[in-house]
């Protein structure tokens, strides 16, 4: 069992949103005890039904109780939408504390579902970090297998494969299938095969469009819905404007490098030092520990990424209103001073107040050319923890 760095509120209610298997429910359940629990689960089929016809059972049943629960966990909330305007008013009316987790916004963005307008806290979970891990995280196998909680109660590499394999026929099956979310699940299935090929790349929308047999606007919906199942995030190019930063393609980041590379279908060939495919998994291992250590320590950094005409490009810029951090990730395991020097040339267009990381492999840390070099995990503790 891992101690997670999520420090959720014990006197306020929370939407605790993230992908299926990041372990929201057994999360729950380490934090508060059984007994000060009451659960309705919306995954059970008749809960789901109960609930779905009669929103208000939930308050008739909760006013019945002799003795009334600490907190309310509805878990998979989205499934069941209209039971959010009883919460509203049990938190309202009776001061009950509610506990709501969800593998996905859709429906509850686009049905309209009252979000309890800041009444409820809102958390994110994710695969477990390299922090959560501790001792027990390897980076080869992170790089392979990723890093949701299964994997590590799964020491057959067979087993690994077929569970990979699974969650994503679940995810289809589960969060598309069965919600409607799209008319016709062939393209879509084609898409995240091609979509997982292309994660951590300049999104081309039309070329995707074209690969999987459907039209642009269709693909650009298929990875709205990615986001808001939390299969995955876009980082946007950086430009101090918002307005002009949208003329530039976004790259795609699936969430867990095992999903990815199931989905890709290369789960049987391991990440290997030296090679391009080695290089591209390990930033993206670094910009998806970025992404959940910035949710999980609410540094509020913007994320984005930069390149310039002549093809020169910063891994992932960390931005607030007054300061910039760019971040160079390499996966060698030796600093590359020409790599360094061209990180600096291009800091010094951000101003004096941007700050150029070089993030690497190498154990040893250094200040070349004004960069500060930092081991990864070093990288991680300054800039996210300390």
């Amino acid at each position: 069992m891992f101690h997670r760095i999520l420090k959720p509120s014990k006197n306020n209610s929370f939407f605790l949103f993230g992908a299926r298997g990041t372990g929201k429910s057994t999360f729950v359940q380490q934090q508060f005890g059984a007994g000060e629990c009451w659960t309705i689960d919306l995954l059970d089929p008749e809960q789901e039904d109960r609930f779905l016809r009669q929103p208000m059972a939930l308050e008739r049943d909760l006013l019945a109780m002799k003795r009334r629960p600490d907190w309310v966990l509805i878990d998979e909330v989205q499934k069941a939408p209209a039971l959010l305007n009883t919460v509203h008013r049990l938190i309202e009316n009776q001061k009950q504390k509610f506990i709501l987790t969800g593998s996905s916004a859709r429906k509850l963005k686009r049905g309209a579902a009252n979000l309890l307008a800041g009444r409820a806290f809102l958390y994110h979970l994710f695969p477990l970090t390299f922090l959560e891990l501790g001792e027990s995280f390897d980076l080869a196998q992170a790089l392979h297998w990723g890093t949701l909680p299964k994997i590590f109660s799964l020491k057959d590499p067979s087993d690994r494969q077929q569970y990979l394999r699974s969650y994503s026929l679940a995810y289809l099956k589960e969060e598309i299938q069965a919600e409607q979310i799209v008319r016709k699940l062939d393209p879509f299935r084609s898409f995240l095969e091609v979509s997982a090929q292309c994660s951590g790349k300049v999104i081309n929308f039309s070329k995707i469009a074209k690969d999987v047999g459907a039209d642009t606007k269709t693909v650009q919906n298929y990875f709205s819905i990615l986001e808001e199942t939390w299969i995955g995030f876009f980082l946007p190019a950086y430009h101090r404007s918002v307005r002009k930063s949208q003329r530039f393609q976004p790259k795609f980041y699936y969430f867990d490098l095992g999903v990815k590379k199931a989905l890709e279908h290369s789960l049987e060939s391991s990440p290997t030092p030296g090679t391009s495919s080695y290089g591209e998994a390990f930033e993206h291992f670094v910009i998806l520990e970025a992404f959940r250590l910035n949710e999980y320590f609410r540094k509020d950094f913007k994320f984005s990424f930069f390149s310039t005409r002549h093809g020169s490009e910063v891994d992932l810029v960390l931005s607030k209103p007054r300061s910039e951090l760019l971040i160079e990730i390499k996966s060698t395991a030796r600093i590359d001073e020409g790599e360094v020097r061209a990180l600096a040339e291009t800091a010094k267009a951000f101003g004096s107040a941007a700050r150029a990381y070089y993030v690497s492999r190498d154990p040893h840390r250094a200040q070349v050319h004004g960069v500060d070099c930092l081991p990864w995990q070093d990288f991680f503790k300054e800039v996210f923890v300390e």
